[in-house]
């Protein structure tokens, strides 16, 4: 099974997606196909052996749209500079200005001398007065009508193209109703030189304003819905042109960069492709790909991303990654994804809008029936009829779910949080637990030295010692001692002249003076008939922490001993606190011993823990908090967590974003902050609660507005709406909507 994105154009309202789907999936061999009204972006998964690209795109513009491949992110990057959305804006732009000129030119010739209210009339050349050349007043009429339906000739095209199709849309509805306003008026035209008085059956300036409005409310509607698309260009954005090759100094286009190619990176200059430092140290700011706002120091060894800012330094990297393989790249892609994927509470407004416009006209023409056998006239019929058709449009039904998703998952990539789709950003809300990996989650993942009891010697003496010895040992207990010592600014002296490792117990070195040093667990120790007796206690009460203490011998006589751990991250109790604030269990789930679980469970709070858990063993803790009716998010590194990430309701991997946290997970917290599991939570209900309003009104308006339009209050308080009204009516429907979407932008998630 393939799947593929589409870029479709001309949509403008639900019932256009909703076509576009519905004749795609009637494909044999296509299993899913789902349309982004916001994006523009159809997702298909289709068998390759029973139908084709070019299939998709032919069925696609049959139904009356554009269709074309997605390029991808490397030929995107080789693609003219010009944004085409921002093309197509300046063009919306361009023919609304002509449209509303000439149509305030019609509405003065044709309601100027008509005003409400007791007003004096406006004045018009006596030519074209209504009274006395009611012929000139028509024809006046209908040479800037003929302007202004042509700068809103795309909606009249699609309009029709749909209908012809059978796949009617919104722009069918404009394209019906403003046709019918401006033939019946035409007619009215042709037949005022027998009967004067039929010049106040002309409805040019509603065929024009209509049209207009709706080019307003397009217009707003699409400069807003650009907003909504800022996560993603920035992001793109950040990627540089060039990139200097440090072998030559020749600046090279970045797309050109191999793997295992050296460039330099000057201070201020943004890294072109991910890769590793081999020369130089310098901090890097990552805030938009990981949400950090402080700078993180890079020395040789250092993992640095493309896209981030170099700041005080020159580096050398060597490019590890480029393309659709880069870290940015990725990024990019996930919240593509997850602006073009459904979320399930999109489904009521996507099988309304299905339906939509054939029963809207349908409730049009029986509408106007209706009054024609009540014994109304046939310009009042015209007018309810194309009242119902404009102010029915189904925009704000199609845009309530894409445009609050598209904002929601931005707002979380800007905060470090990836969310992979609209399904996982609704399931979010409903987490009542949260499962939380031990190590790398909880706490720092690496170890480090929490306590040094010394016999013999200085502190300081034996942790020179220790390091010492360890720094030739690739063991992380090992490296662990060796980084206390340099952070501690002590002297590590001349490494061991000879060395040798003691699976399973410790090593044992010889340094350059001849003494001989043992460094290990107990069973070493016990070994080499050293006494623990000092040290007994102590140690066993480490141990029961979860540490691992390390003695330390030389020529049989007893130095002490330095504790390691896992240490809880700083982070960790404070992001436990507002789960806990937020109604959610939290679960502590590892490998460790019950008592090391213990201990790391009442630095922190959780409210239950499950230890001696093998990786393939953790699924089914979650399964069985699940089997009690739970909603479940597994956090976790990604790695050996991934059984359990899939498992969980929702997978959350906290780190940098590696492939297997990708693959494995739903949520993706750059930061690797515990704290970003709650403001993930939090995005996805403030974004929820968002769609719920969009949608809210959307029904809303359509459920009162229609039997207004219809006439439903005409007989007993002589209320109708004009097309006009109609019209406005709608577009502030749209633009509504996006507006209340784009308040997501300004969300704390703290």
């Amino acid at each position: 099974m393939r799947e593929e994105r589409y870029e479709i154009s001309g949509m403008h309202c639900a019932a256009c997606s909703s076509s576009v789907e519905r004749v795609t999936r009637r494909l044999p061999g296509v299993e899913r196909s789902d349309v982004n009204l916001t994006t523009g972006i159809m997702t298909i998964a289709y068998d390759e052996n029973q139908v084709t690209p070019e299939a998709i795109i032919k069925k696609v513009e049959k139904a009356g749209f554009g269709c074309r491949q997605k390029m991808p992110e490397q030929a995107k990057a080789q693609a003219p500079s010009e944004d085409k959305a921002e093309a197509e804006l300046r063009e919306k732009k361009r023919n609304l200005t002509g449209a509303v000129v000439v149509t305030l030119l019609l509405l003065y010739v044709s309601m100027g001398q008509m005003l409400p209210f007791g007003l004096p009339p406006l004045p018009v050349p006596d030519i074209m007065d209504m009274h006395t050349h009611p012929v000139n007043f028509a024809i006046t009429q209908l040479l800037l009508v003929i302007p202004a339906m042509w700068f809103g000739r795309s909606y009249l095209i699609s309009g029709f193209k749909a209908l012809i199709h059978r796949s009617p849309n919104m722009d069918s509805l404009v394209a019906i109703g403003s046709s019918c306003s401006f033939l019946y008026s035409l007619v009215m035209t042709y037949l005022l030189s027998d009967d004067p008085s039929l010049v106040h059956n002309l409805y040019y300036e509603s065929a024009a304003v209509v049209l207009t409005l709706i080019s307003v409310g397009k217009f707003l509607e699409s400069r807003n819905v650009q907003k909504t698309k800022g996560a993603i260009t920035r992001l793109m954005e950040l990627r540089p042109d060039v990139a200097i090759l440090a072998e030559t100094g020749q600046e090279v286009p970045t797309s050109s960069l191999q793997v295992g190619n050296v460039i330099l990176v000057k201070p201020g200059g943004k890294i072109p492709a991910d890769g590793t430092v081999v020369k130089g140290s310098s901090s890097v700011n990552e805030a938009m790909l990981t949400g950090e706002s402080l700078p993180v120091e890079k020395e040789v060894g250092s993992e640095v991303i493309g896209g981030s800012i170099n700041q005080d330094g020159v580096l050398y990297v060597s490019v590890t990654h480029t393309g659709e393989d880069s870290t940015l790249s990725k990024i990019i892609r996930f919240v593509e994804d997850a602006q073009g994927k459904k979320a399930p509470i999109s489904r009521v407004a996507d099988k309304v809008a299905g339906v939509f416009v054939p029963v809207v006209m349908t409730i049009a023409l029986a509408a106007a029936v209706v009054w024609l056998a009540l014994g109304y006239e046939f310009a009042f019929a015209l007018r309810v009829f194309t009242s119902v058709l404009v102010i029915a449009c189904p925009c704000a039904l199609g845009l309530a779910t894409p445009t609050a998703i598209m904002v929601g998952t931005g707002l979380g990539a800007s905060n470090g949080i990836l969310i992979r789709s609209g399904e996982a950003l609704e399931t979010t809300h409903k987490t009542d637990t949260v499962v939380l990996d031990k190590t790398g989650t909880v706490t720092e993942g690496r170890p480090a030295v929490t306590q040094v009891l010394s016999l013999e010697l200085p502190e300081r003496e034996l942790v020179e010692l220790a390091a010492s010895v360890e720094s030739v040992s690739q063991h992380p207990l090992a490296k662990a001692i060796v980084d206390y010592a340099k952070e501690k600014s002590f002297t590590i002296l001349a490494a061991p002249r000879e060395f040798e490792n003691l699976s399973g117990r410790g090593i044992r070195a010889v340094l350059e003076n001849g003494s001989t040093v043992l460094a290990g667990n107990q069973r070493l120790m016990e070994e080499a008939g050293a006494d623990l007796t000092p040290l007994r206690a102590e140690a066993e009460r480490l141990s029961g922490q979860g540490q691992t203490p390390m003695y330390f011998l030389r020529d049989g006589k007893l130095l002490g001993l330095i504790s390691v751990a896992d240490q809880v991250k700083e982070t960790s109790a404070a992001a436990i606190a507002h789960l806990k604030a937020q109604g959610i269990r939290t679960v502590l789930l590892t490998g460790d011993s019950q008592a090391a679980a213990q201990y790391i469970a009442s630095q922190v709070g959780v409210d239950q823990v499950v230890a001696e858990v093998l990786p393939e063993e953790k699924a089914g803790v979650v399964q069985k908090l699940q089997a009690e009716g739970r909603k479940v998010m597994m956090v976790g590194d990604g790695i050996n967590d991934a059984p359990a990430l899939v498992q969980a309701d929702i997978g959350c991997a906290i780190g940098n974003g590696s492939d297997i946290a990708i693959e494995s997970a739903q949520v993706i917290l750059m930061r690797g902050d515990l704290n970003d599991v709650s403001r993930a939570i939090r995005l996805s209900r403030l974004t929820i609660r968002n769609i719920k309003q969009n949608l809210f009104w959307a029904f809303c308006y359509n459920t009162i507005g229609i039997p207004i339009a219809a006439g439903a209050l005409y007989l007993s308080y002589h209320l109708l709406l004009t097309p006009m009204f109609a019209g406005a009516a709608m577009s502030l429907s749209s633009i509504f909507v996006v507006s209340n979407a784009l308040r997501l932008r300004y969300k704390k998630l703290d």
